[in-house]
């Protein structure tokens, strides 16, 4: 960690330049000319967003005010605007809504109560990680999804094709996607969204806890603002009505405790909070219980194993796992990239899967898939990184400590 000035500067100037470099070398994953822009596109190129193509969606990866290092820091102390209208979002209906996500996911949907959600993941038959989501349950016959942009194709088809069948057995549910055109959506992450957001909305958002979900009034608009997020901080995500979502980002931006934040930031803030990215951490090959997601799996499902994979992961659970997905820490030196390799004395043992300068804790952070023997915290491993054998050590995720609205 730099302790001079012109240290910090440096420092922040090369943490910037991998930031981007990863977000613009790493994570593209679709050509230009045929990427979709959000609602907000003429926003982001208003407050001088520098755009590039996202898994097909034209999004900043940061703005002209901020540096990707000094948007993270704001983002911890204060409260950043995410465009995440990318992600795909899907209102499901009928009475066996319920019954229809659990037969494709682990969750103990049954026992959320309504306006309750929680993280989960769509599983294959070998139990592998189709993609992870956030569910809603609106109701008993209503639930609301968020899923990756990335996997868009993949899980609307595993939605479309899982539901059909359920109405061939003459069960009730109905699936309907939200094209980017429709809705937007935004989050608003930091320390200082609860004060800020609770001056535009009719929500009493002391009562909204974490992973909660409430129709209301932001901006005099009508949006679904759930509290969640990417970050580890306190926040939520809003979901806009595709005429509205200008007018409900540019009353949050009056206060001059938020500003716009990118996908550079979005990505080392995710990271430092210990949270997977699909095509990177986690993917079809590993299972919840690699990737240390075994808490995904509720206990009255584990009970019942009807879901895909159940009887690959219940014995996983009970027997273990040849390797597992930890957090590493590197003290100094070049952040480990993807794909890097890990070693123990000489031998190569696992492999990063992600990893960032940490602009809250200097040095770097990252996580990847190491042997099982070798996942407690404090383990000293090798990381090679540009050819040479860098020292570091297993560390307990989140790096930066969570900040969830809960219940006290």
């Amino acid at each position: 960690m730099c302790s001079l000035n012109i240290g910090k500067v440096f420092c922040a100037i090369q943490s910037n330049r991998v930031v981007l470099s990863r977000i613009l070398q790493v994570r593209l994953y679709s050509d230009a000319s045929n990427a979709k822009k959000t609602l907000l596109y003429d926003l982001h190129q208003k407050y001088g967003g520098k755009i590039v193509d996202f898994a097909g969606f034209l999004l900043p990866v940061q703005y002209s005010d901020l540096s990707v290092s000094a948007s993270h820091l704001f983002t911890r102390n204060s409260a950043s605007i995410f465009d995440v209208s990318h992600m795909l979002q899907t209102n499901v209906t009928g009475k066996d809504c319920v019954a229809w996500l659990e037969s494709i996911c682990p969750l103990d949907l049954q026992g959320l109560p309504n306006g309750s959600g929680s993280l989960s993941v769509f599983l294959n038959n070998k139990g592998g990680i189709i993609d992870d989501l956030i569910v809603n349950k609106v109701s008993d016959e209503q639930l609301y999804i968020v899923s990756n942009a990335g996997r868009l194709d993949v899980d609307k088809q595993h939605m479309i094709d899982t539901s059909a069948a359920f109405r061939k057995a003459g069960k009730d549910v109905t699936v309907q996607f939200w094209d980017v055109s429709e809705r937007a959506l935004i989050a608003v992450q930091g320390p200082k969204v609860a004060s800020v957001l609770q001056e535009l909305t009719d929500i009493p958002l002391q009562d909204l806890m974490f992973m909660t979900s409430r129709v209301g009034t932001v901006a005099g608009v009508q949006c679904r603002v759930t509290r969640c997020g990417y970050t580890g901080e306190d926040g939520v995500e809003i979901s806009i009505p595709a005429d509205k979502a200008n007018i409900v980002t540019e009353a949050l931006l009056k206060s001059e405790h938020v500003k716009l934040a990118g996908l550079g930031a979005r990505d080392s803030l995710r990271l430092e909070a210990g949270l997977c990215l699909y095509g990177n951490d986690i993917d079809e090959s590993i299972t919840p219980v690699e990737a240390n997601l075994t808490w995904l799996i509720s206990k009255r499902r584990r009970g019942e194993g009807t879901f895909p994979g159940g009887d690959i992961i219940l014995r996983q659970i009970k027997e273990g796992v040849d390797r597992r997905r930890v957090g590493i820490r590197i003290e100094t030196g070049a952040p480990a990239r993807k794909d890097a390799v890990l070693k123990c004395d000489g031998e190569i043992v696992g492999k990063v899967t992600s990893g960032c300068p940490s602009p809250s804790l200097g040095g770097n952070v990252a996580m990847g898939y190491v042997a099982e023997k070798l996942k407690k915290a404090g383990t000293s491993l090798c990381v090679n990184v540009r050819g040479k054998d860098i020292p570091c050590t297993v560390a307990k995720m989140p790096f930066v400590p969570s900040k969830y609205y809960v219940k006290k």
